[in-house]
Protein backbone atom coordinates (compact mmCIF):
# COMPACT_ATOMS: atom_id res chain seq x y z
CA UNK A 1 0.00 0.00 0.00
CA UNK A 2 1.35 3.43 -0.95
CA UNK A 3 1.32 5.90 1.96
CA UNK A 4 -0.74 9.02 1.41
CA UNK A 5 0.76 12.28 2.60
CA UNK A 6 -1.18 14.24 5.16
CA UNK A 7 -1.49 17.21 2.81
CA UNK A 8 -2.79 15.26 -0.17
CA UNK A 9 -6.13 14.44 1.40
CA UNK A 10 -9.29 16.52 1.36
CA UNK A 11 -9.21 16.77 5.14
CA UNK A 12 -6.66 18.39 7.42
CA UNK A 13 -5.97 18.27 11.12
CA UNK A 14 -6.98 21.40 13.03
CA UNK A 15 -3.48 21.34 14.46
CA UNK A 16 -2.09 21.98 10.97
CA UNK A 17 -4.61 24.78 10.28
CA UNK A 18 -3.74 26.70 13.43
CA UNK A 19 -0.83 28.99 12.68
CA UNK A 20 -1.51 29.03 8.94
CA UNK A 21 -1.13 32.45 7.34
CA UNK A 22 -4.13 34.37 6.00
CA UNK A 23 -3.69 36.76 3.08
CA UNK A 24 -5.70 39.41 1.28
CA UNK A 25 -6.31 38.90 -2.46
CA UNK A 26 -3.42 41.33 -3.14
CA UNK A 27 -1.04 39.13 -1.17
CA UNK A 28 -0.78 41.17 2.05
CA UNK A 29 -0.45 38.93 5.09
CA UNK A 30 -3.39 39.71 7.37
CA UNK A 31 -2.51 37.39 10.23
CA UNK A 32 -2.64 33.74 11.17
CA UNK A 33 -5.35 31.32 12.20
CA UNK A 34 -5.32 30.96 15.96
CA UNK A 35 -8.32 28.71 16.45
CA UNK A 36 -11.28 27.04 14.75
CA UNK A 37 -14.82 27.27 16.06
CA UNK A 38 -16.78 24.09 15.27
CA UNK A 39 -20.55 23.61 15.49
CA UNK A 40 -21.12 20.88 18.09
CA UNK A 41 -24.18 19.46 16.34
CA UNK A 42 -23.21 19.53 12.65
CA UNK A 43 -19.47 19.10 13.16
CA UNK A 44 -18.77 21.80 10.58
CA UNK A 45 -16.25 24.58 11.06
CA UNK A 46 -18.13 27.87 11.51
CA UNK A 47 -15.30 30.36 12.07
CA UNK A 48 -11.57 30.63 11.74
CA UNK A 49 -10.33 32.92 14.49
CA UNK A 50 -7.70 35.18 12.99
CA UNK A 51 -4.87 36.51 15.15
CA UNK A 52 -4.09 40.03 14.04
CA UNK A 53 -2.45 43.12 15.46
CA UNK A 54 -0.26 43.66 18.46
CA UNK A 55 3.48 43.21 18.72
CA UNK A 56 5.22 40.00 19.79
CA UNK A 57 1.90 38.60 20.99
CA UNK A 58 1.13 41.64 23.17
CA UNK A 59 -2.09 43.46 22.36
CA UNK A 60 -3.06 40.84 19.83
CA UNK A 61 -6.79 40.55 19.20
CA UNK A 62 -8.88 37.68 17.85
CA UNK A 63 -11.09 38.21 14.80
CA UNK A 64 -13.60 35.47 13.93
CA UNK A 65 -14.03 35.13 10.16
CA UNK A 66 -16.70 32.86 8.67
CA UNK A 67 -14.96 29.69 7.47
CA UNK A 68 -16.82 29.90 4.15
CA UNK A 69 -14.81 33.03 3.28
CA UNK A 70 -11.44 31.28 3.38
CA UNK A 71 -9.93 29.68 0.28
CA UNK A 72 -6.73 27.71 0.53
CA UNK A 73 -4.00 28.86 -1.87
CA UNK A 74 -1.48 26.10 -2.50
CA UNK A 75 1.14 28.50 -3.89
CA UNK A 76 1.01 30.71 -0.79
CA UNK A 77 0.56 27.75 1.56
CA UNK A 78 -2.08 29.81 3.31
CA UNK A 79 -5.66 30.97 3.16
CA UNK A 80 -6.95 33.92 1.15
CA UNK A 81 -9.94 35.98 2.24
CA UNK A 82 -11.69 38.68 0.19
CA UNK A 83 -10.76 41.29 2.81
CA UNK A 84 -8.14 43.91 3.48
CA UNK A 85 -6.64 45.15 6.75
CA UNK A 86 -9.06 48.09 6.97
CA UNK A 87 -12.09 45.78 6.78
CA UNK A 88 -10.67 43.42 9.39
CA UNK A 89 -9.73 46.18 11.85
CA UNK A 90 -13.40 47.21 11.94
CA UNK A 91 -14.65 43.62 12.39
CA UNK A 92 -16.02 42.04 15.56
CA UNK A 93 -13.10 41.06 17.78
CA UNK A 94 -12.06 40.24 21.30
CA UNK A 95 -8.85 40.30 23.32
CA UNK A 96 -6.47 37.35 23.30
CA UNK A 97 -7.09 36.64 26.99
CA UNK A 98 -10.90 36.92 26.74
CA UNK A 99 -13.05 33.80 26.47
CA UNK A 100 -15.78 34.67 23.95
CA UNK A 101 -19.16 32.92 24.00
CA UNK A 102 -20.16 32.15 20.42
CA UNK A 103 -23.86 32.24 21.20
CA UNK A 104 -26.35 32.53 18.31
CA UNK A 105 -26.52 36.34 18.60
CA UNK A 106 -22.74 36.80 18.45
CA UNK A 107 -22.45 34.38 15.53
CA UNK A 108 -25.21 36.26 13.66
CA UNK A 109 -23.41 39.56 14.29
CA UNK A 110 -20.14 38.21 12.89
CA UNK A 111 -21.86 36.68 9.85
CA UNK A 112 -23.84 39.89 9.29
CA UNK A 113 -20.67 42.02 9.37
CA UNK A 114 -19.16 39.90 6.60
CA UNK A 115 -22.44 39.57 4.69
CA UNK A 116 -22.71 35.81 4.91
CA UNK A 117 -25.47 33.59 6.19
CA UNK A 118 -25.22 30.94 8.88
CA UNK A 119 -24.21 27.34 8.13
Amino acid sequence: MTPVSETSRNVISSERVEGTAVYSPSGDKLGTIDDLMIDKVSGQVCFAVLEFGGFLGIGTDRYPVPWSMLDYDVAREGYVVPLDKDRITQAPRYAKDEMRDYDPEYSRNVNSYYGVGPL
